[in-house]
């Protein structure tokens, strides 16, 4: 499994930290999931999951507040000494100096956040199951179009930056250009994201590389989103027969998971941009109960029958 630095974790759900003489560089998460240690600090340690990230809210906060202070030391020193990534306390609640001294003698960082328990544990979950899911790179293009993430592939220089430049301009928003991370979230959902180093950029063959925020703005750009539709770009050929009608889906598959897959042949005056629109907002309808070739056929059947 893979290893998350902790400094990640600590901006991504900007924390604050409380022990600022434990260095965070070569410290790192190990567990997808989180705890919070209500039965560690009655002093039971059995089958304690020491390597999730530790999660302190309202009712551990008070029940630390009326317990002996001896019992407390003790209960804090089998609590670091059982090598806890960190200790996140919530609601903003301010973690008193004896869990602090000892946290930094057991070089274990101590965090505070503002939001409350459940949502915040409900947001990290969300990100670490991204951060630890099964992942691979693909050469494509990523875009987020009326909430539908339609992931564009193809042949180098066949125009999938071009498509997804005229789909910004038009209101949609990029994810990922040229290389696209997919990460199995769950056995429905795959979630794709662009790399650390090219996050918000487009090149353009001709120009050069194009920051699409700096020039499009924030609401042009998204870090993440679900894949649910791929179109396959590719050139046009006499000799293949293409869909005409879409009554059965066609599907391809990242990481067991299957997505609808449309192959769009190309030729010169085609805006690929409106054919995106339309392919998203077509998915939605099936999705939402409504399928126009299943409706075409259905009033063909019909006029057939009156007509025998």
């Amino acid at each position: 499994m893979s290893k998350i630095e902790m400094s990640k974790l600590v901006e991504k759900m900007n924390l604050k930290n409380m022990t600022p003489d434990v260095a965070l560089s070569g410290k790192y998460l190990e567990d997808p999931d989180v705890n919070r240690p209500a039965l560690q600090l009655t002093g039971y340690f059995e089958h304690f999951d020491n390597q999730r990230v530790q999660i302190i809210g309202y009712v551990e906060y008070t029940f630390l507040e009326k317990m002996d202070g001896q019992l407390k030391a003790e209960i804090y020193d089998q609590l670091f000494a059982s090598k806890i990534p960190c200790l996140i306390f919530c609601r903003s609640l301010e973690p008193e100096a004896m869990l602090l001294e000892k946290a930094t003698e057991a070089q274990i960082p101590v965090f505070q956040t503002d939001k409350q328990t459940t949502a915040f544990m409900a947001e990290l979950l969300r990100w670490l199951n991204v951060q630890f899911a099964p992942c691979i790179s693909i050469h494509g293009v990523l875009v987020d179009v009326y909430g539908v993430g339609v992931l564009i592939t193809g042949e180098s220089g066949i125009g999938k930056s071009e498509a997804a430049l005229e789909l910004i301009k038009r209101g949609h928003r990029l994810v990922s250009d040229d290389v696209v991370e997919i990460h199995k979230v769950s056995d429905d959902t795959l979630v794709g994201m662009a790399p650390d180093i090219t996050r918000h950029f487009i090149e353009l063959r001709g120009i050069g590389i194009v920051d699409v925020k700096m020039l499009f703005g924030v609401l042009s750009v998204r870090d993440t989103q679900n894949i649910e539709l791929v179109i396959r770009l590719e050139d046009w050929s006499r000799e293949k027969a293409y869909e005409r009608l879409g009554l059965e889906e066609e599907y391809t598959e990242f990481l067991g998971n299957k997505v609808v897959c449309h192959q769009l042949p190309i030729r010169p005056g085609r805006n690929l941009a409106i054919i995106v629109e339309t392919a998203a907002i077509n998915y939605r309808q099936k999705k939402m109960g409504y399928n126009a070739a299943q409706e075409l056929y259905k009033r063909v059947q019909e006029n057939m029958a009156k007509n025998s």
